[in-house]
């Protein structure tokens, strides 16, 4: 299994940016997928969530109504639109899959929100 993690980088408050996660080595359109984020000297924390077939999405209530989680099967991706972003999401950003029993993470993203 291999999650990496890209678009990440520096952005003025309000601004945005677009995560991607390409994924291989398992049964991607089977996979539910999630964000998740740490900042530093933070616990990890569960961003957004989407089940296989992308019927379903689930957002952390610090991010809802900024934050779209979106997928394509066909090209095993999934994506994170962040809009009117703050100063506090600044963190590193990993993709995640549990395909099986056991949780498969990215290498992260930095993602900095300052001006």
């Amino acid at each position: 299994v291999q999650l990496v993690e890209s678009g990440g980088g520096l952005v003025q408050p309000g601004g945005s940016l677009r995560l991607s996660c390409a994924a291989s080595g398992f049964r991607f359109s089977s996979s539910n997928m999630s964000w998740y984020r740490q900042a530093p000297g933070k616990e990890r924390e569960l961003v957004a969530s989407i089940t296989s077939t992308g019927g379903s999405t689930d957002y952390a209530g610090s991010v809802k109504g900024r934050f779209t989680i979106s997928r394509d099967n066909a090209k095993n991706t999934v994506y994170l639109q962040m809009n009117s972003l703050k100063p506090e999401d600044t963190a590193v950003y990993y993709c995640k899959t549990r395909p099986g029993w056991i949780d498969y993470w990215g290498q992260g993203t930095q993602v900095t929100v300052a001006s």
